[in-house]
């Protein structure tokens, strides 16, 4: 038999449903709001089966034991470090490992954030994916806190817009970690983004990095392409344009010098470089950047 609650150092609060009817009337909660929010620790036999699904978007994370999800036919493991988001309306059922029962953080969120959030991390298509692998457990794991304790202090606008601002901040994290297509700590594109961006004054080809991330050149360049949106030499030029307009507002130094920082010998060529993503000249940029720092009266 499955047991919804009531676990031995259960954490557990839930908005009755006329103050979710006011919230989602109010500015900011009406886009985002958490209406349920727990913590159950070791939750031996815990377990739902919503053949409608829920009224709200559900979020679970695993930080101990184990469990399983079952949604549109597939059976998803879950595992320390393993999320899982539920889109309103969509039937499941999950339940904790007999042998090793889970604990876990978990949330209900609704409003119209939540539904365009959940959609991106969970692509409702073909390749429906509900759960992923979090990069950062322990930030996940505070944010659904986070969540749980606003809603632990009391049912005040404050507290509501505080748990509305944890849960935005973890589900846009997971929905950006679902876009660079990285499943798991260590994915070799983002260690290639990493590598990038730590050699900002060196130039790296193509085939260096497929050979960095252990995968064939074409096989790169398309995982590449879907995880940034750009291809290598893009995102290479936009991040040495994003450290040179950062050297343009914090130093003295010269153009050209800066140029030279983030990989550019030729002045001029940096210079044309630049204004193709900013609009402007090096100089330029900095003059403006000047201006509008300037106190006026």
């Amino acid at each position: 038999m499955l047991i919804r609650d009531g676990f031995p150092g259960q954490r557990l609060r839930v908005l009755p449903r006329p103050r979710v009817a006011e919230a989602l009337a109010a500015p900011i909660t009406r886009r985002m709001l958490v209406t349920d929010a727990g913590h159950f620790p070791h939750a031996a036999a815990h377990g739902r089966d919503r053949p409608r699904g829920a009224e709200e978007v559900v979020v679970i994370l695993c930080t101990g034991g184990a469990g399983r999800l079952e949604v549109r036919g597939d059976e998803h493991p879950m595992a320390p470090g393993v999320v899982a988001v539920i889109p309103r309306g969509e039937p499941h059922r999950y339940r904790a490992d007999p042998r090793d029962p889970w604990t876990i953080w978990w949330m209900h969120v609704t409003g119209g954030d939540a539904d365009d959030l959940a959609a991106a991390i969970t692509r409702p298509s073909d390749d429906f994916a509900p759960v992923l692998q979090v990069h950062d457990p322990y930030a996940a794991k505070s944010a659904l806190e986070h969540a749980l304790v606003s809603l632990e202090r009391d049912e005040t606008v404050a507290s509501l817009v505080s748990a509305s601002g944890a849960a935005w901040g973890l589900l846009a994290q997971l929905a950006a970690d679902r876009a660079r297509g990285a499943n798991q700590a260590g994915d070799p594109i983002l260690a290639a983004q990493d590598y990038l961006r730590e050699n900002l004054e060196t130039t790296t080809g193509v085939a260096e990095l497929a050979a960095i991330a252990g995968l064939s050149t074409s096989h790169f360049s398309a995982r590449f392409r879907q995880a940034s949106g750009m291809g290598v030499v893009e995102y290479h030029k936009r991040l040495r344009s994003a450290r040179a307009r950062e050297l343009l507002i914090t130093t003295e130094a010269t153009v050209a010098d800066i140029g030279r920082a983030v990989g550019y010998e030729d002045a001029f060529y940096f210079s044309r470089q630049f204004r193709a993503i900013n609009g402007t000249s090096p100089s330029g940029y900095r003059a403006a950047f000047r201006d509008r720092s300037r106190p006026h009266d």
